[in-house]
């Protein structure tokens, strides 16, 4: 008779990482799609807009961009005011910052010790 041992799928160990590498971990994770860049493209293009906006301008539906728009909001990305009957996105500078110092000293530590195989 075989005995198979089970392993629940999904365990993961972030709990071995500093939560800064979590957390931008999940910055990436969250950029790591090209309708999501493609959003973060136009809001850095046009500064704020809202979801119909993003309809017109990318080939995705509607359902589609909101729940691409939910997933750059749980990280911080993006931030959105209700204004009527429509949410109103734009970039987190904050949170934009914190990406970009995280990008600027991975590329300072590349520049610094340049002996690549």
């Amino acid at each position: 008779i075989l005995q198979y041992s089970f392993i629940p799928m999904g365990i993961t160990k972030n709990g071995s990482f500093l939560s800064t590498h979590n957390a931008t971990a999940n910055l990436f994770k969250a950029l790591g799609h090209p309708a999501r860049l493609a959003i973060i493209e136009h809001l850095l293009k046009v500064n704020s807009c809202i979801c119909n906006d993003l309809v017109k301008e990318l080939p995705l539906a509607q359902a589609t961009i909101s729940q691409h728009l939910r997933e750059l909001k749980s990280v911080n990305l993006i931030q959105g005011e209700i204004g009527g009957n429509s949410i109103c996105y734009c970039i987190n500078p904050e949170t934009m910052a914190t990406l970009t110092e995280c990008l600027e000293l991975m590329n300072k530590k590349l520049k610094i010790n340049n002996n690549c195989c």
